[in-house]
């Protein structure tokens, strides 16, 4: 399932392809949405924003279309308007004069009206969305810091979209060997510096993500990396999905292990023997 940064580059992507621009023609596969065809025929779309892993579609007048793509929803955007070559199911599609929008296989997609956003049962539920414009390190670091969590494994928080929203499981990793942070405790248990590290890497790598398309490692080993001919696989990340690999920091091998029936990556010598 993509994470915050995918989230927010496809909202980026939409927002090119439709924000401003009239809808000459729209598709709603679902009866229950089929009445908004000739709702929103001539209305504008005003703008593309994520919410956690959802996405917003806002359209000039009342209306918002919710959209969660859970495992293997997908959106693609096309400059001629032709459909895209591809064996998906459409449940959305979107035209205007420049370009369509249209979005496969997503399982979860309502109509609600702009006041109504913000009671929805998914986006109520959400913490602060760490690649939102509006969103701080204040914010950040007040999650870490709140005694609603301090109980909890931070393995297990950091997928938590109450918690901080956008993060998942290469996130987890990342955020977690880039605070030189050992993944086995409740959150009570770490000291201030460490929560302070916590919060600085959500944000830093959050963002990183956002910027470089899904990279995570530091800069200056890509370009190292890049330099020898690497894989996009070998230098993407630090930690994530690169078991018996050597730590780009370090030199040591990369393990991982299972918590929550799902898997995080660790190098001990830079997260554990030096805590």
């Amino acid at each position: 399932m993509p994470e915050g940064p995918e989230i927010w580059r496809t909202a980026d992507a939409l927002n090119e392809t439709l924000k401003g621009k009239e809808i000459t023609d729209l598709f709603f596969k679902f009866d229950e949405l089929k009445d908004y065809e000739s709702k929103l025929a001539g209305k504008k779309v005003t703008g593309v924003e994520a919410r956690g892993k959802a996405m917003l579609t806002f359209f000039e007048g009342e209306y918002v279309m919710y959209s969660h793509n859970q495992l293997y929803g997908i959106w693609k955007t096309t400059k001629n308007g032709h459909e895209p070559d591809t064996n998906r199911s459409l449940r959305v599609a979107i035209h205007n004069r420049d370009g369509s929008a249209f979005l496969y296989s997503a399982s979860q997609i309502e109509m609600l009206k702009k006041p109504q956003v913000g009671e929805h049962s998914y986006i109520q539920k959400l913490g602060p969305d760490v690649l939102h414009p509006e969103t701080t390190y204040e914010d950040i670091i007040g999650q870490y810091r709140s005694e609603t969590f301090k109980n909890r494994k931070l393995t297990t928080l950091l997928l938590d979209q109450g918690f901080i929203s956008g993060i998942g499981n290469y996130l987890r990793s990342e955020i977690m060997f880039y605070a030189g942070i050992d993944p086995s405790y409740k959150l009570r248990e770490y000291s201030d510096e460490e929560i302070e590290k916590l919060a600085k890497a959500t944000v830093k790598l959050s963002r990183r993500s956002y910027d470089t398309g899904g990279i995570t490692n530091d800069p200056s080993i890509v370009e190292a990396l890049k330099r020898e001919n690497a894989e996009w696989s070998d230098y993407r990340h630090f930690v994530y999905n690169r078991t018996d690999d050597r730590c780009h920091k370090c030199g040591q091998i990369v393990e991982e292990e299972k918590t929550g029936g799902r898997k995080i990556y660790i190098c001990r010598n830079c997260q554990m023997e030096q805590n």
